[in-house]
């Protein structure tokens, strides 16, 4: 990381604005995670100090995310079997070899990794983990602890367990969705520059206190007794080192480890990887980073965050779309607003302590409803029956058994619908093109001989980077390609904007489209 005077004060505000959206969202995603709620500060500390030191991705934010909730509370509760605590440890364990795999991981040059887990199914995934997550917090939002344990059977009891309710409770979860929906519409200045997430707390710890949450009572409410108790607050540790928590590696080789170290590094490797291709597109000055890299620089965080009690960590989408958006410039954003987090936690442990666990809920449950929008399965849908079986395919799997189950049954079906059009083992990880003659000096042509598929985008990707930066027109020939599928689209769009290039794709008219959508995959017409 290089510090740069002319950009500090640009930095420096981003990174107290991302500390400030992050620090509730850390605190709730490690309770939801099954580990202590300190958990979450201390990988956000890590990741914002080593993420900016070692990484690649100068404006991505390194953290705690939701999208790995699912797993960590998994390890916790199939490793514990029954002792929370010794869960967390055993957890611990496994993040620490998966962070281990994910050095490796880079060092080797398997930054591709992202790119040969198709979109239909990645999207898949992250819906039905928006799902789970809503179906695990949405009973702590009314104050309820629910008897269910399956996702489905959780979603099932809801109805029922409104009537048993916790009003004070509910009030204050209400409360701190209303804010996360309704405070970003206001149009005002100053609204503007307070994050939704801290108007929520804000609220929320006035609302506790007025409740009197600290100390245990009963009140009564339509002809109704409840009781509330400290428990429905934050619990910090007296000291923020003295927590320190090591692993504990005494079930590291069995089936149940393994199973988690596979799904720790491979869905977080690709996350973290989506996340800092999604950044680099919204860099202004688009700079690109390289994914290898930070891949290593995200398992080293890890490794140390995992070795001292902390949650598995990725480059987080939605802190780094607010870094982006609050003006940052370089990492030190990024390694100030862990510096932030740690003075926080360190400094101010009582302010934290007063935080309703219904406030942190309802964040997550906001959270699931974006990673499972309405608009996520529409659009799927609309890109062609070729996305949308898999998407399907792999939401339902992952509700139903694990995640890991989900993402290799959506690949395997992808790859069986793929191979079901005649591509040949060799067209699917390879690209044959050929560059003919450009009617002008800024002009590139490049021919598609083969189908140009999901699992060969890392190669086109390599092409398009090979194009000079003198071509300012590049034109595509599909006339000979046997089907083009929906990624390889988005790839080219994204590479236009990138790099100010006028693209045009030719020899379509020849294929016939799965659906109405512009993107969707095309096949040649027989």
């Amino acid at each position: 990381m290089t510090m740069s005077l002319k950009y500090l004060a640009d930095d420096l505000k981003a990174g107290f604005f991302v500390f400030l959206l992050a620090l509730p969202l850390c605190l709730g995603i490690s309770i939801a995670s099954g580990f202590p709620p300190v958990a979450g500060i201390y990988t956000a500390v890590i990741g914002g100090i080593i993420g900016s030191l070692l990484g690649s991705s100068r404006l991505t934010i390194k953290g705690p995310a939701a999208g790995l909730i699912v797993i960590a509370i998994g390890a916790v509760t199939e490793l514990g079997m029954g002792d929370p605590y010794s869960g967390y440890q055993k957890a611990l364990a496994v993040g620490c070899v998966a962070a281990a795999f994910q050095i490796v991981f880079g060092l080797v040059k398997g930054g591709l990794i992202g790119e040969l887990i198709p979109g239909s199914v990645i999207h898949g995934m992250l819906s039905a983990i928006g799902v789970i997550i809503i179906a695990k917090q949405i009973h702590t939002v009314i104050g309820v602890i629910p008897t269910a344990k399956s996702p489905l059977a959780l979603l099932g009891q809801f109805p029922m367990n409104i009537t048993s309710m916790n009003p004070e409770v509910f009030l204050i979860g209400g409360l701190t969705l209303a804010a996360l929906l309704f405070w970003p519409k206001i149009n005002h200045p100053i609204a503007k520059k307070i994050p939704a997430p801290i108007v929520a707390v804000g609220m929320s710890i006035a609302f506790g206190a007025y409740f009197d949450f600290e100390h245990m009572h009963s009140y009564h409410f339509l002809s109704q007794d409840y009781s509330v108790d400290p428990k429905l607050l934050i619990s910090l540790p007296d000291s923020f080192l003295g927590a320190i928590t090591f692993p504990d590696f005494s079930a590291i080789t069995s089936f149940t480890s393994i199973k988690y170290i596979v799904m720790f590094s491979l869905v977080g490797s690709i996350e973290s990887l989506l996340t800092v291709n999604a950044v680099d597109s919204i860099d202004p000055e688009k700079k690109t980073s390289n994914l290898n890299k930070d891949l290593v620089a995200t398992g080293v965080a890890n490794l140390i965050a995992s070795a001292v009690g902390g949650l598995p960590m990725i480059s987080e989408i939605v802190r780094s779309k607010a870094n982006v958006d609050a003006g940052a410039k370089s990492a030190t954003s990024n390694f100030f607003h862990g510096v932030l987090l740690l003075v926080s936690v360190m400094m101010f442990p009582q302010i934290l302590h007063m935080i309703p666990t219904a406030t942190l809920a309802a964040m997550l449950v906001f959270t699931g409803f974006r990673l499972a929008s309405p608009k996520e399965f529409s659009h799927n849908f609309k890109i062609g029956l070729d996305q949308f079986i898999p998407f399907m395919t792999t939401f339902i799997i992952t509700l139903a058994f694990d995640l890991l189950s989900g993402v290799v049954i959506g690949l395997i079906l992808q790859l069986i619908l793929n191979m079901s059009r005649g591509i040949s083992l060799k067209n699917l990880f390879n690209i044959e093109t050929k560059t003919a003659q450009a009617a002008a000096a800024d002009e590139h042509h490049m021919d598609f001989l083969s189908p140009v598929l999901f699992t060969n985008t890392f190669k086109l990707k390599k092409l398009l980077q090979d194009i000079g930066p003198d071509k300012k027109k590049v034109i595509f020939n599909f006339a000979s390609a046997k089907v083009v599928e929906h990624p390889v689209f988005h790839l080219i769009d994204i590479y236009a904007k990138n790099n100010g290039k006028i693209v045009e794709l030719r020899g379509l008219d020849l294929h016939k489209s799965v659906s109405n959508h512009e993107h969707s995959t095309k096949i040649k017409k027989a």
